[in-house]
């Protein structure tokens, strides 16, 4: 089965109407999903997302959305594992000349694993990884 990770950049666009991306990252979605494909999440990611939407959405978006990526048969959340942790602690510092998050490089060990080369979001950073993204800009 086709897998596509999305990253925080990607659900937020998604869950907030009045982001510039919320068009093209649904439309990439539904086009993925219309195919077969399945969205990949990490629970870092569910970290990151789900105070974010919160904070900026509000208290019932944040649990709409948990509800929707909870019950989907079409999104999958992956536990990052101590190993995984670990290894994505090391790409951190090794990348001395970039900004990426510990939950960037969480996601490029997982993506890499799972060979997962998409990732729906707007973070330039897993361009800079070797990653393709979507929506293409």
């Amino acid at each position: 089965m086709n897998k596509m990770f999305v990253d925080t950049a990607g659900w937020m666009a998604m869950a907030d109407s009045k982001d510039p991306l919320n068009g093209a990252c649904r439309r990439a979605r539904d086009q993925w999903l219309e195919a077969g494909g399945i969205l990949v999440v990490s629970n870092y990611v569910v970290d990151e997302s789900l105070p974010l939407i919160r904070l900026r959405l509000g208290m019932n978006a944040a649990e709409q959305w948990w509800t929707q990526i909870t019950k989907s048969q079409r999104c999958k959340t992956v536990w990052i594992t101590p190993e995984q942790e670990a290894q994505a602690i090391r790409w951190f510092f090794s990348w001395k000349d970039q900004s990426f998050s510990l939950t960037d490089c969480t996601s490029f060990v997982l993506m890499k694993e799972l060979h997962i080369p998409t990732a729906l979001t707007a973070d330039h950073h897993f361009l800079t990884a070797g990653f393709q993204i979507l929506p293409r800009s």
